[in-house]
């Protein structure tokens, strides 16, 4: 069977301010993602789902957010895909937290919109999330694309090329050589194979706690990763990334007005949003926020610590 006629439908109804391409967004690495893009409108997500492959399209129309799946997951993706789409997202306490600072309560008027999705799936944004420590963005792009392609399989559905991400299986079975032509070291590639192998034992968590006590346990993750993970796959709204490069200035600058911030700095101007603090981040990265630049220019992307 070639899946190119969907196999299950679901229309959602989203809030009237919801923005499809706003929520989604941060499920795609890149405009180019091999996994998922969106194109003339609609959203298109591949990924391997208990029942077997999958691709989910999501497009907006007459008020409604239509879900449409193609191949043997199907049903799965589209039973979900609400929360992929965003719209299980809590904003239960957070208009009057960002009321306590006008650039977040501003930011979050104007991004309204915006909901942060929930895949439900670890090991598709760890592979990406692995390949992002301490490189930059397009280093960590091009090793994800190229793995992707390596172990490539064709989604279903009617929009092409689109692949699914590498199974868990294929990459604890790879040898760590395998990843080194696409600009991935040996460590980076062992990480991600000892995290392949337990990838299974991370699908079980309940929540994000679970998945970053697990996660944070796989010797070379540590609290950049988890967070950078339990952000999308549990749509954590509290999930920050610790161990950025750019996050602590760009906080320290957009909530205080200093140029530079560390961790701690971080962490303490954002305590007032407790509950919200990676969705205050999610908001400064979608008004483009960022710290002044001085010296040398630094890289576009994080050099995560782990």
């Amino acid at each position: 069977m070639t899946w190119t006629e969907p196999a299950a439908r679901r229309a959602l109804r989203p809030p009237a301010d919801y923005r499809l391409a706003a929520s989604v967004r941060s499920l795609t690495f890149s405009p180019y993602d091999p996994c998922a893009r969106i194109a003339a409108g609609t959203f298109w997500y591949a990924t391997r789902t208990p029942a077997g492959p999958a691709t989910l399209a999501l497009r907006s129309g007459g008020g409604d957010l239509l879900a449409e799946g193609y191949g043997p997951g199907a049903d799965w993706v589209v039973e979900r895909a609400d929360a992929i789409a965003g719209l299980r997202d809590d904003l239960t306490g957070f208009a009057e937290l960002a009321a306590a600072h006008p650039l977040v309560a501003r930011l979050a008027a104007q991004h309204r919109g915006r909901r942060m999705p929930a895949t439900g799936q670890v090991f598709p944004r760890l592979l990406r999330a692995i390949f992002e420590q301490k490189v930059t963005g397009k280093e960590a792009y091009r090793a994800y694309a190229a793995t992707v392609r390596h172990f490539g399989e064709p989604a279903p559905g009617p929009m092409q090329p689109l692949l699914l991400p590498p199974g868990p299986e294929v990459v604890a079975a790879a040898p760590y050589w395998v990843f080194h032509p696409f600009g991935v070291e040996q460590r980076r590639a062992d990480t991600l194979r000892r995290a392949a192998a337990v990838a299974d034992r991370l699908e079980r968590c309940a929540d994000s706690t679970e998945a970053t006590r697990r996660l944070t346990a796989i010797a070379g993750i540590g609290p950049w990763t988890a967070a950078e993970v339990v952000r999308i796959a549990y749509g954590d709204p509290d999930a920050v990334s610790v161990g950025d490069y750019h996050v602590p200035n760009t906080v320290a600058w957009a909530l205080a007005g200093e140029a530079r911030g560390d961790d701690a700095r971080m962490l303490a101007l954002l305590e007032p949003f407790r509950g919200h603090r990676g969705r205050v981040c999610g908001l400064l990265e979608a008004a483009g926020i960022q710290a002044p630049k001085f010296g040398p220019r630094a890289p576009i992307r994080s050099f995560a610590r782990f």
